[in-house]
């Protein structure tokens, strides 16, 4: 148990695509750039939203409807476990294995176009339970890395 009631979480999966907005695939690993996000991933940048995430328990959400999506389909670029990630406050520190630091600065997002899960079964998490951080401290993350909330 962390501050505010939060239980730590754990890297299920992390994801990159070469564009904005497609699905991601799986790779494993990958190396978090302060100021910039995943290394290698189209959505990287120096805006606020440089790296997304999304839990697996609202992944788990459309899968129950009938849609056998999985780690990547919403464009995340880290899939967790453990975190009701969409219910952390603004400016939340996240802390990943001993020297990542991740600081949340949207929670969702406006769905500009629908996308395919959407018209496939009526809805989509991403823009209400995916957040969005910023990389202060980098480093190597990988599946199975622990996440501890630090606010």
């Amino acid at each position: 148990m962390t501050k505010r009631g939060y239980m730590d979480g754990l890297i299920l999966s992390v994801n990159i695509s070469e564009k904005k907005g497609e699905k991601k695939t799986p790779v494993g690993r990958g190396t978090l750039v302060p100021g910039i996000g995943l290394k290698d991933d189209g959505h990287s940048g120096s805006s606020h939203r440089q790296l997304s995430l999304l839990a697996q328990e609202s992944i788990d959400k459309i899968r129950a409807r009938g849609l056998a999506v999985m780690p990547g389909d919403f464009a995340e670029n880290i899939t967790t476990s453990g975190l009701e990630l969409h219910l952390l406050p603004l400016g939340a520190a996240i802390k990943i294995g001993e020297n990542i630091l991740l600081r949340v600065t949207q929670i969702g997002k406006e769905c500009h176009s629908r996308c395919n899960i959407f018209y496939q079964v009526g809805d989509c998490v991403m823009p209400r339970e995916g957040i969005f951080a910023e990389v202060l401290q980098g480093g190597e993350v990988k599946a199975g890395d622990r996440l501890e909330i630090m606010a």
